[in-house]
């Protein structure tokens, strides 16, 4: 929706649901690893943690705001021997992006196949989307020792989208 015609419920309920989770689940979570002096947060801000697109000002917002939290935990905790990173996938065919679908058909005139990929794909050079198993395995790696040094990242997991 155009930023003029948001509505502050809407913007509320968005800021709420990717900001406000993130940092009451922070508190916790940085307590327990800290007394164990080690640990890894991940948080997630998809793509638009660091691109833009028209029409998604509450959520584009949300997710440079928790790429900037991710930074800011990461020098927070570092000493304590955790990692903070966040991973910014691209498009993934969850329920929520499939329940989209229809509506997008219906309002371009347009078929499934052309949505996904000229609209959801549109960024993504490859013209994939990313799978849960591909984020579980990055999760996984920014868990290991391998990635003990690596903190404060926002990484990208997509098909190129912001390569060009």
């Amino acid at each position: 929706m155009p930023i003029d015609e948001f509505p502050i419920d809407g913007w509320d309920r968005i800021i709420a649901i990717n900001m406000k989770t993130a940092f009451i689940r922070r508190g916790p979570h940085c307590q327990g690893m800290k007394a164990k002096g080690w640990g890894h947060l991940i948080k997630l801000a998809f793509a638009h943690g660091l691109v833009a697109s028209p029409f998604k000002s509450a959520y584009v917002t949300a997710k440079h705001v928790i790429v900037g939290m991710t930074k800011t935990v990461a020098l927070e905790v570092a000493e304590a021997g955790i990692t903070c990173n966040a991973i910014r996938p691209g498009y993934v065919l969850t329920p929520l992006v499939e329940r989209q679908i229809p509506d997008k058909e219906k309002a371009r005139g347009i078929t499934e196949d052309q949505v996904k990929c000229d609209v959801l794909l549109a960024a993504e050079w490859t013209k994939k989307f990313v799978t849960v198993e591909q984020l579980s395995g990055v999760a996984n790696f920014l868990c290991c020792d391998a990635a003990e040094n690596i903190t404060g990242i926002a990484l990208p997991v997509y098909g190129g989208w912001t390569v060009a």
